[in-house]
């Protein structure tokens, strides 16, 4: 298990981001990797709601890890604070145990000159899953929420 921490500006409030974490039809739009398409399944914004989220490749070469093109991860939130932080544990849909862990996602926001640092920390990623990859990942989705409120 590891755990990697990516950051980045976003030119809007703090607030404007805290609710792009929490709208569901935001979160299907940047918080998914290049070469993929998001689909939420469930999403209660609440402390202790639930949520459950597909991510599908969109070329026959992308591997998932619950289905041949599809990563499926269901959790609930754990900590809300408005406007500062949202904590996230979920885990994989998958027949790999090495992939079931409960993995927990930190976002924590601090407003900076010109809009807000958001800093995504992901803590026990499994060891099968590259931290390269994860890496990847996360910034490819934080592009995504600075490019919608560019």
């Amino acid at each position: 298990m590891y755990t990697t921490t990516v950051s980045q500006h976003v030119p809007a409030s703090p607030a404007e981001v805290y609710r792009a974490l929490l709208d569901p039809s935001a979160l299907a739009r940047w918080r998914v990797p290049e070469g993929m398409t998001s689909e939420v399944h469930e999403f209660d914004a609440r402390e202790g709601g639930r949520f459950r989220i597909s991510l599908t490749y969109g070329s026959p070469a992308g591997s998932g890890k619950s289905s041949a093109h599809t990563d499926t991860y269901h959790g609930c939130f754990r900590r809300l604070v408005p406007d500062a932080e949202v904590v996230e544990e979920f885990r994989f849909e998958s027949g790999d145990p090495a992939l079931r862990s409960v993995m927990t996602m930190t976002t924590r926001l601090t407003a900076v000159p010109g809009g807000t640092e958001v800093v995504i920390v992901h803590e026990n990623i499994p060891d099968v899953i590259p931290s390269a990859d994860n890496e990847l990942g996360t910034r490819m989705a934080l592009n995504n929420l600075a490019a919608l409120f560019a």
